[in-house]
C-alpha cells in the first residue's frame, strides 16, 4: 500500500472532517479552534458560504481555462478588483499557484528588467521551498539544506530583529541599514543588484515586524541605485496584519508586490503586481504556467474580496488582534519562559526562552501540543522553533479570542507550572 512520505511532519494529530469559520471538527465530531488558518490561508474562515457558493457556481461553468490560451471572466474581473486594493502604481498582474512560484516570477522579472544578476534578502526571511525561493530563504536550514548547490547571486543582510540582537528597535534598525550598506560595498555592488526581497513581518522567521524607518531606508537605497524593492506579502497580505497589506504599516512603496495564501480563501492562487513600465521589461515567454489563474480559484478570490470588504475584516483583524495580543501578554506576564509577545493584527508570536535566555523550542513545542489536546490548534516558527504563533481567520469573534486565550493560558500552566 502507498502511504504519505514519512518525512512529512504533522503539527497535530487531527484528521479534519469539516470546518466552519475558525472551527474545525474531526471525524469524531470533536470541535477545535483553528488558530492556524492553514498557515494563514483561510482568510475568510473555513467554508465561508459566499466563497463556497462562488466556487460551486464556477465549477458548473468552467473549471480550467488556461489563461495563455483563452481568457475567462473571473480572471478579468479579479484583475479589476485587485486594482482597487493594490498600490495605485502597481497596475499589471501575473498569476501563478503558490507563493514560491510567485517569488520566482518576481525574481525573474527583476533580473530581466534590470539586467543585474544578484538579489539581497534579509536574515530570517521565508520565500518558499523551490530551488530559487529556497535559496532566498534564511528562516531555517531545513528549507535549504540537502539539495546544494543553491542558486547563485543571493546575498543576505540583517533584518532589524530587536529580540535576536537584544537591542532596542532603533539600534537594531541602525545596524540593519549599516550592514546593508556594507553588503552593497563588499558582496553585491549596486550595479550588480537587481532587487531587495523583504517580508513586512518575518513569517517562518518568528513573527518579527519590520518598522517604518527600515522600509524608508530600503526605499532610499533602492531609488539611489536603481534597485527594485520586492515586498513579499504572501503571509502578511489580505488584511492579516490589520491593514490590507502588511507593508501599509510602514509606507513600503514596493516596485513588485507578491501575494498568495489568503488571496482565495484556500484555493491555490498567487500573483505578482508591478507597474506596466516594469512588467513590460519581462522577456517574451518568461511568464506562463498550466494552472495559474484557475477559474475556480479566481471566483473564490472575488468572493474573498467581497467578504473582506462587506464584513469589515481588515478592521476586525486590527481589533481582534489587539484583543488577542493583550490577552496573550497577560499570560506571558505570569510565565517568565515567554519573553516576548509580538506581531501585527492577527499575526502574533509568543517567544519561549530558557533560564539562560536561549531559545527554548522544547517548551514551545510542548505547549503547542498541550494546546492541541485541549482543542486549540497552533503552529510554531522561529529559527529554533521557539515561537508559538496565533494566526486565526479574519472572521474570528471576540468570544473565540477569549476562548482561545483561556485554552492557551491553561496549556502554558500545564506545561511550565
Amino acid at each position: 500500500m502507498a502511504e504519505l512520505s514519512q518525512i512529512l511532519k504533522q503539527a497535530t494529530g487531527v484528521v479534519a472532517a469539516r470546518g466552519v469559520g475558525v472551527q474545525l471538527f474531526d471525524e469524531d465530531d470533536r470541535r477545535y479552534l483553528d488558530f492556524t488558518a492553514g498557515i494563514g490561508v483561510t482568510s475568510t474562515g473555513h467554508c465561508h458560504p459566499r466563497v463556497v457558493a462562488a466556487a460551486q457556481e464556477q465549477v458548473g461553468r468552467i473549471i480550467h481555462a488556461q489563461y495563455t490560451t483563452v481568457m475567462h471572466r473571473p480572471l478579468l474581473e479579479l484583475v479589476d478588483r485587485l486594482g482597487e486594493v493594490l498600490p495605485r502604481h502597481l497596475d499589471r498582474m501575473f498569476f501563478a499557484n503558490s507563493g514560491s512560484e510567485a517569488i520566482e516570477a518576481a525574481l525573474r522579472l527583476t533580473r530581466q528588467a534590470t539586467g543585474r544578476p544578484n538579489v539581497i534578502v534579509f536574515h530570517g526571511g521565508f520565500h518558499g521551498r523551490t530551488v530559487a525561493a529556497g535559496s532566498m530563504t534564511t528562516s531555517g536550514t531545513k528549507f535549504r539544506s540537502g539539495f546544494s548547490p543553491l542558486m547563485a547571486g543571493v546575498h543576505v543582510s540583517p533584518f532589524p530583529d530587536p529580540g535576536h540582537f537584544g537591542w532596542p528597535v532603533e539600534q537594531a534598525t541602525d545596524f540593519a541599514l549599516s550592514q546593508l550598506d556594507y553588503v552593497l560595498q563588499t558582496l553585491s555592488a549596486p550595479a550588480d543588484t537587481a532587487a531587495f526581497f523583504v517580508e513586512p513581518v518575518l513569517g517562518e522567521g518568528g513573527y518579527v515586524p519590520a518598522n517604518e524607518r527600515f522600509f524608508a531606508g530600503l526605499r532610499e537605497r533602492a531609488d539611489a541605485h536603481g534597485i527594485l524593492l520586492v515586498v513579499d506579502e504572501v503571509q502578511t497580505g489580505f488584511g492579516r496584519t490589520g491593514k490590507f497589506w502588511g507593508g501599509d504599516h510602514f509606507g513600503s512603496r514596493p516596485d513588485v508586490l507578491v501575494t498568495a495564501k489568503g488571496l482565495a480563501s484556500g484555493f491555490p492562487l498567487s500573483g505578482i503586481a508591478a507597474s506596466s513600465e516594469l512588467m513590460e521589461k519581462a522577456w517574451p515567454g518568461s511568464q506562463g504556467g498550466t494552472y495559474g489563474a484557475n477559474a475556480v480559484a479566481c471566483a473564490a478570490a472575488l468572493a474573498t474580496l467581497d467578504v473582506i470588504k462587506d464584513e469589515g475584516l481588515v478592521q476586525n483583524s486590527a481589533d481582534r488582534g489587539a484583543q488577542l495580543k493583550q490577552a496573550l501578554q497577560l499570560v506571558a506576564d505570569k510565565h517568565e519562559q515567554i519573553t516576548d509577545v509580538r506581531g501585527l493584527g492577527l499575526m502574533i508570536g509568543n517567544e519561549f526562552r530558557d533560564a539562560d535566555g536561549k531559545p527554548d523550542p522544547v517548551t514551545a513545542a510542548a505547549v503547542q501540543q498541550e494546546a492541541a489536546r485541549r482543542g486549540l490548534l497552533l503552529l510554531t516558527c522561529g529559527a529554533w522553533g521557539q515561537v508559538v504563533r496565533f494566526i486565526p481567520a479574519l472572521v474570528v469573534s471576540p468570544d473565540e479570542i477569549d476562548e482561545a486565550a483561556g485554552l492557551w493560558s491553561d496549556a502554558v500552566t500545564a506545561v511550565v507550572g
